[in-house]
Order: C-alpha cells, then structure tokens, then sequence
C-alpha cells in the first residue's frame, strides 16, 4: 500500500518558493510510489492581489485560515505531512505543537528566513507574542529541510531534532546551455518578481551607467512594467513556460542584495537558474550567494558600486572569459544543484525515520 503524503505549501503553484520547494518534486514523489494530496494556504487571488500591490481582501484571507483548519482535521488519513515555514501564518505555534503530539508528526521546510518577519517585527505586540514562534515549529518538527547554511544554523540553535541543508533547485530536463551567438549587443539580466525588484534598484546607476557607455541592454524578467530606468531597457512578463528562454536571452546575470538579516535567509536561485543557462554571474556576498559563486570561477562577487561596475564591464568587453564562466556555472549546477539529487537526500533522510 502507497504512503500518502500531505503537502501544505504556503501559496499555489504560482507562487515561486511553493513551486519550487514543493510542486516541482510531485512527480518523482508519484513515481516512487507515493501518493500526494497538495493544500495550499493561499489561492492564487491572493498572490495577484499582492504582486499587484494592492490590499489584500479579508474575507479571502478568512477562508484560507478556514480552509487549512479543516484539512488539518484530517491529519490522521496521511503518513507524513510536510510544512511549508508554518500552519497559520501570524498564529502561535499551537497546531505544530499538536500535530508532534499526535500521529506521526510533521516535517518542515523554509527557503527564506521567516522567522524575522516576526523577531524584527515593527508592531512590538508580533514581536512579544510571535518572536520565537518559528523557533518553536523548528524545535516541534521531526525534520528541518533548510535552503542555506543561514536558515540551518538557526533551526539548529532553535533545538530542531535534525536539519538538511536544501538549496532551491532546478529541474534538468527544463534547462540547457545557451548557444554563444555572435552579437556586438551584450544582455545583462535578471529574473524576479515585483516584490523583489526593489533589489535591482540597488546597482541601477552602475546598469544606466553601462547602457549608455557601451550600449548594453538590460533585460528584467518578471519586474513591473512601470519599472523607471534612463537606458536600454527589455522588460518580459514572467511565465513558468518562457523563464528559461528569456534567461538564455542573456549573456550575463545579476543578483543583487543588500547585506540584511532577511536576505542573509535567500537560496540564490537566480544565480542557479542563470548558470543552468550557462551564463557568467555577478552577485552581492550575502547569504548563498557566497557559497554558488566562485569568485573569479563561474562569477564574480561585488560589495560596492565600482566593483558590480568593474567586473560587469570586464563580463561585458570579453566575450570568451562570459563562455568560460558560464561553462563552470553549468558544470556546478550539473552536479549540484537538481531536482534529482535533492529527492535522494529527502527519501533517504525520511526512511530513516521510517516514513
């Protein structure tokens, strides 16, 4: 008899840490035989409403605590659940707290640090009550499937009862080498989201400055349209089914970040997908970035206005040192960074729990 498993992302597939962290695996969980039923908390009305910036409708909001309620009555009919950061968002710990008591308990996985939207809340009330609230579904949880070293040594102090490292992956299958077609216009890009563009903005004087010295167009992927930049500018409208091509429509990928608590929390996906596509990258020393580039090897890591200016415009003049980079960056991500090789290290770890 197949074991079932009931997966509780945070959002819909639509959403990008779901998608990757939970939706992507579903088939290799299918077919190795386990049968899987997905709940997310939000709908995909909630996700447009906040990539739209707009508020959020309450009664919507309502319904999704309502809805996760109602399929936790049913926790006895699975063999494992498996969390997405928390159960209700902005409530205490208590239905973790439950669920270890009771069955067979739950595992739980973060590719961002939450737990600061509670500790370094703005309303001292979150922080008194909620502070330590992830600490404790850390602590609870059977496993803490962690996307960074960061996110890690936090369950770890948190007194969590084992923890993986994780990182966001990529599915092969998706993904292959661009073709180094000869262009006198090189590309710089990057892939986000509306909520994340706010990051770009960090370098947008050294990208305005390389637009108009050496006519580079910068490429933004899933950003706001109304996104102001004095230069060559190539918006394209995020899609699941054209994020690859537009990546390989670069020569050279950013991600910047400020070096904050919050983002010390991020998987540096961007600079996965960007080196499944073969391209050279520049990113800021925070969090995993630190641990994908190689400085010098697949990239370079900048901490200061001229450096992102120096290194992109280096990227930028030498054709062949972007192919070089960008060979190693694939050949990391080959071997590293799959879909495939996160799936053997969460069968295994389960089996040893006996799941």
């Amino acid at each position: 008899m197949s074991k079932k498993i009931l997966f509780l992302p945070k959002y819909p597939r639509m959403g990008a840490s779901s998608r990757l962290r939970t939706y992507q695996f579903l088939p290799l969980w299918e077919k190795a035989g386990f049968e899987v039923k997905v709940s997310p908390f939000f709908n995909e009305f909630y996700l447009k409403e906040k990539y739209k910036g707009q508020g959020v409708t309450k009664s919507n909001v309502l319904a999704s605590y309502l809805n996760r309620f109602w399929i936790l009555l049913g926790f006895w009919k699975y063999d494992l659940i498996w969390v997405e950061k928390e159960m209700f968002p902005f409530f205490p710990a208590w239905a973790e707290w439950v669920l270890s008591k009771l069955g067979k308990g739950y595992v739980v996985d973060y590719d961002d640090a939450v737990f600061h939207r509670y500790d370094m809340a703005r309303r001292p009330v979150v922080r008194k009550w909620l502070g330590k609230k992830i600490d404790g579904v850390m602590r609870h949880a059977n496993i803490v499937w962690a996307g960074n070293s960061y996110l890690g040594n936090w369950a770890t102090k948190a007194g969590a009862k084992r923890v993986m490292i994780l990182p966001t992956v990529i599915d092969p299958e998706r993904y292959s080498i661009k073709e180094y077609a000869s262009s006198n216009q090189v590309v710089v890009g990057w892939i986000g989201s509306p909520t994340t563009l706010k990051y770009l903005n960090e370098i947008m004087p050294v990208l305005e400055k390389l637009s108009k010295e050496l006519g580079v167009v910068i490429q933004v992927v899933g950003g706001n349209s109304d996104w102001k930049f004095d230069g060559s500018l190539k918006l394209i409208q995020w899609t699941e089914e054209g994020e690859v091509s537009a990546i390989q429509g670069m020569d050279i990928g950013v991600m910047p970040l400020p070096d904050d608590p919050w983002e010390k929390g991020k998987c540096a996906y961007k600079l996965i997908q960007y080196m499944a596509c073969g391209l050279p990258v520049v990113a800021s020393p925070v969090g995993m970035n630190a641990d994908v580039v190689f400085h010098g090897e697949n990239g370079f890591l900048a901490k200061s206005q001229e450096e992102w200016y120096g290194y992109l415009k280096m990227l930028i003049l030498d054709r062949e040192l972007r192919r070089e980079m960008g060979g190693k960056g694939f050949e990391l991500v080959k071997e590293h960074y799959t879909i495939e090789r996160n799936f053997e290290v969460m069968v295994r770890e389960l089996r040893m729990l006996n799941y």
